[in-house]
């Protein structure tokens, strides 16, 4: 799926609507989260600190942690003198105290406890360090370029660095695959420890803008003001990221900016057949014609003032056996107004071997009698 996802071409006519917005932020980004299409960008590769914005990581891997089975969000993590010692945002976990995962998880989405990151890492990988190198990796695997983590929390380390174009990147891996983290990064207000430890998110957004998901605050000395913030209306999530925000209003702020600027310019199509696509024989297969498939999911995102989409379907006249699924059958051709917007492939959507010779001798000897 992701495959064919990728195959979509989406034209995005970004010039005069994306020139209209203004950030203060020296450096930030707007990213749509199903497409990975960028509706903004400003100074997108320059390595900056994260603070604790870096946690996007954190959660990222223990996420995939969780659906790998390694934990639950009912695994209760004892707390080591390492994560203890952290200092910043935290908790004020105690050396041995035991908390669930899940509490953690709340923890580090709402006050962005670097105690509870840390716990959390170690309970991942055995360690802070063996998490860190999961997370470098991870990050390349996600194409995350301008990045180097140093530590599992964000707090300043020499080198530890990341852009905006690759919060972006992680924020969308972390909310596209694992959108249960909601039912932390949605937190206004909660508790902790039987309801003796109060908590209120770092992140504004989430009571004063409409449709706020998420997701991670981050501010140091050095860092100054940092965010990934992710909203949804009409069904398109978007994220934005602020870097180097010269106030904590002023980041909140700047991303309103380029939220509400996608909202009002952008939309999200998924993109079906408008008919239904007609199979296509197959020559020597060991059945007659095989169903073709749009790509699942295949989507655009697109200015509103594009204009009404239309679509044509070119498909092969037939297609020699053996047909594996998802060899390319034809093309989808989506237009707006005059102008091509995506060329999306059809693809085999079942597999059809090829006739044995002893197959082929029994259709023979069918027709042979059928015909007398």
């Amino acid at each position: 799926m992701k495959k064919w996802i990728a195959l979509v071409c989406a034209v995005l006519l970004l010039g005069t609507s994306a020139r209209a917005v203004e950030v203060s932020a020296p450096s930030a980004l707007l990213m749509e989260k199903e497409t990975g299409t960028v509706l903004f960008a400003k100074n997108e590769h320059e390595k900056l600190e994260p603070a604790s914005v870096t946690k996007v990581m954190t959660l990222l891997l223990v996420m995939e942690a969780i659906d790998a089975g390694v934990l639950t969000y009912d695994t209760v993590i004892t707390a080591s003198a390492h994560a203890c010692s952290m200092g910043g945002s935290q908790i004020w976990l105690r050396e041995n105290e035991q908390m669930s995962v899940s509490d953690m998880l709340k923890a580090v989405c709402v006050v962005s406890a670097n105690d509870c990151a840390v716990a959390l890492a170690e309970a991942v990988a055995g360690s802070e360090e063996a998490f860190v190198e999961r997370m470098n990796a991870r990050a390349k695997e996600l194409g995350m370029n301008d990045t180097t983590f140093k530590n599992a929390t964000g707090l300043p380390a020499d080198g530890h660095v990341t852009s905006a174009y690759d919060i972006a990147l992680m924020s969308r891996e972390l909310i596209l695959n694992h959108p249960d983290i909601r039912q932390y990064t949605t937190i206004w207000m909660d508790t902790l420890r039987d309801g003796t430890s109060q908590l209120v998110n770092t992140n504004k957004l989430i009571r004063f803008y409409e449709g706020a998901t998420g997701l991670k605050t981050g501010s140091t000395d050095s860092a100054l003001y940092c965010l990934s913030a992710t909203a949804e209306r009409d069904g398109m999530e978007l994220i934005a990221v602020i870097m180097k925000g010269a106030t904590s209003d002023q980041r909140f702020t700047d991303a309103k900016t380029l939220l509400t600027h996608g909202f009002s310019t952008y939309a999200l199509h998924t993109i079906t057949p408008d008919t239904p696509l007609p199979p296509v024989p197959v020559t020597l297969g060991t059945q007659a014609t095989v169903q073709p498939v749009l790509g699942e999911g295949a989507a655009l995102v697109l200015e509103k003032s594009a204009g009404e989409l239309s679509q044509s379907v070119t498909l092969a006249e037939s297609i020699d056996a053996p047909v594996a699924v998802g060899d390319p059958l034809g093309t989808m051709t989506v237009t707006a107004g005059e102008q091509v917007v995506a060329e999306i492939p059809i693809l085999a959507g079942e597999e059809v071997p090829r006739v044995t010779y002893g197959q082929m001798l029994m259709r023979l000897l069918r027709t042979a009698f059928l015909s007398d």
